[in-house]
């Protein structure tokens, strides 16, 4: 029952992630609120990276991103970054598919080389925190973004104030 639940909520959030991916424009690709931030383009293309990210933890018990070398292309590129987000949505629904409720229940862990990152923690936790919130935390970045550059926010969760107060 809950994989059919995170099953759902994939399917539903991949419409909201493509939604504010396609409004990025080109011309602000290189804002950024500091000089520590990333770029606008490096954070959508990050959003898009997440996609993939659901193979390794989704298949893979251990997952070292060491040995895990994806082609992203140029965060200057917002339409590269939209096809790399189709791309990884596809493979991120394949793992899905091929998961189980037991599955769910398996530890899991991330590392980059010895360096462990997270875990162990179940995978089901994992889904939860590393793919869906992780995610979620870096589309409400984006959204601050796209309104200090001046440009609309699309509607996630219902009418953005904007598209609510239209005269």
């Amino acid at each position: 029952m809950i994989l059919q639940y995170l099953s759902i909520e994939f399917e539903s959030e991949v419409k909201n992630t493509r939604k504010l991916l396609n409004a990025v424009p080109g011309k602000d690709l290189a804002y950024k609120p500091s000089e520590f931030s990333w770029t606008m383009g490096e954070l959508a293309q990050h959003i898009a990276t997440i996609y993939y990210w659901y193979v390794g933890a989704l298949t893979q018990d251990v997952y070292d991103l060491a040995t895990d070398h994806m082609e992203r292309g140029d965060p200057n590129d917002i339409q590269a970054t939209i096809d790399l987000f189709e791309k990884n949505v596809e493979k991120a629904r394949i793992a899905i598919e091929a998961l189980n409720e037991k599955k769910l229940l398996d530890d899991w862990t991330m590392k980059i080389g010895e360096r462990v990152v997270i875990g162990p923690l179940q995978r089901g936790i994992v889904s939860r925190s590393f793919l869906f919130n992780h995610l979620y935390h870096h589309r409400g970045e984006l959204i601050v973004y796209l309104r200090a550059t001046g440009n609309k926010v699309p509607g996630l969760y219902g009418p953005t104030y904007e598209e609510s107060n239209k005269k």
